[in-house]
């Protein structure tokens, strides 16, 4: 079994900035993409930005150049850092872990992350 628990979410003003954690526990296999993907009220969840194992980064267009996917050496812990937010980012975040070896996945419960002034 594996967990995914994610932090920092909050309220900030336009303009400002956020940085999401998640941590992975349990049975972590090496060969894994880990990610964010958020889910704003009334639409779907979409990807934000993932990694994978060997360090590659996908970002989705709407967060290029603000948003910032990194991890830790484990390579069990990522974080999100937000810059420039705008309230379009408002949306609850979801931690993702796919492990290539036997094709599963796993989600965290989320962290709300609302852009207001």
């Amino acid at each position: 079994q594996v967990q995914l628990v994610e932090s920092g979410g909050g309220l900030v003003q336009p303009g400002g900035s956020l940085r999401l954690s998640c941590a992975a526990s349990g049975i972590i296999y090496s060969r894994k993409a880990m990610g964010w993907y958020r889910q704003a009220p009334g639409k779907q969840r979409e990807m934000v930005a993932d990694i994978t194992s060997d360090g590659s980064t996908n970002y989705a267009d709407f967060v290029k150049g603000r948003f910032t996917i990194s991890r830790d050496n484990a390579k069990t812990t990522i974080y999100l850092q937000m810059n420039s937010l705008k309230p379009e980012d408002t949306a609850v975040y979801y931690c993702n872990i796919r492990f290539v070896a036997n094709g599963r996945n796993y989600w965290g419960e989320g962290t709300l992350v609302t852009v207001s002034s």
